[in-house]
């Protein structure tokens, strides 16, 4: 398996554990200092955070469509930009996103891992 595959089964495994709100699935994934900045409010979200909100069902993924990605390879750190389209639940309140990611991967004794996280929104075209 390549670094770049290597890299795009971490990000396999992160958005998987979103959807199936698998709180060990992104334990294993994320490090332990994670950082996500919300695409949707900018807020700044832990990794502890993450993992309550989504395995409390509080922030549920119903959908998650991976649209395109590319990674970026620099010894032992990787950056995976992307686009994905989104909708969910936030307690009883739906979303849905279209934004452009940046994801921070670190590799480790224990594979690569996500450091960091970003989303960015698309505007609707007018």
């Amino acid at each position: 398996m390549t670094t770049q595959q290597e890299v795009s089964s971490a990000e396999n495994r992160f958005f998987t554990a979103l959807l199936e709100a698998d709180g060990g699935g992104l334990d294993a994934v994320l490090t332990t200092d994670f950082v996500l900045i919300d695409v949707m409010t900018g807020s700044e979200i832990t990794g502890p955070a993450l993992r309550e909100v989504v395995t409390g069902r509080q922030l549920v993924f119903e959908s998650v469509e991976r649209i395109d990605s590319r990674v970026r390879v620099y010894g032992s750190s990787a950056i995976v930009t992307g686009q994905t389209r989104m909708s969910g639940r936030y307690l009883q309140q739906t979303w849905s996103a279209h934004s452009r990611y940046t994801h921070v991967y670190i590799r480790g004794d224990d594979g690569w891992r996500l450091a960091s996280a970003q989303g960015t929104p698309i505007a609707a075209t007018p």
